[in-house]
């Protein structure tokens, strides 16, 4: 005897409310908007990435000290810092012939808290 599945997500009955969809339509964001957005989420996707973050809202670190922190290659985490450039996450300055990064702006870390918030309640 097969089991009948409940799926919760689906209408019992097909009604289409069209100022609901309407609405929804009307404050959907752009494509492009859209897609820089997922980008941007995509940007945090990785454990090291978030390592990375959270120790530069302490202090700028070089690409050493971050290797040291993290316990992979220098490599590793000139690639991964590649990344987080690329999404506007860090920026680096250079002093002789090191370079120092530290997050972009507050915007950052507000968004990593405010994801551990939602996955912690």
């Amino acid at each position: 005897m097969q089991k009948e599945m409940i799926n919760e997500d689906k209408c019992d009955v097909r009604v289409i409310h069209f100022d609901k969809v309407k609405a929804a339509q009307e404050g959907a964001l752009t494509e492009d908007d859209l897609l820089n957005l997922a980008g941007f989420f995509k940007t945090f996707a990785d454990p090291n990435r978030l390592k990375i973050l959270m120790a530069l809202d302490l202090q700028e670190m070089c690409v050493c000290d971050i290797a040291a922190f993290l316990d992979i290659s220098e490599s590793a985490v000139s690639h991964q810092l590649r990344y987080l450039r690329n999404g506007k996450l860090v920026r680096s300055r250079r002093e002789g012939t090191v370079l120092y990064y530290r997050l972009v702006d507050e915007h950052v870390m507000k968004t990593i808290l405010t994801g551990l918030e939602h996955v912690r309640e």
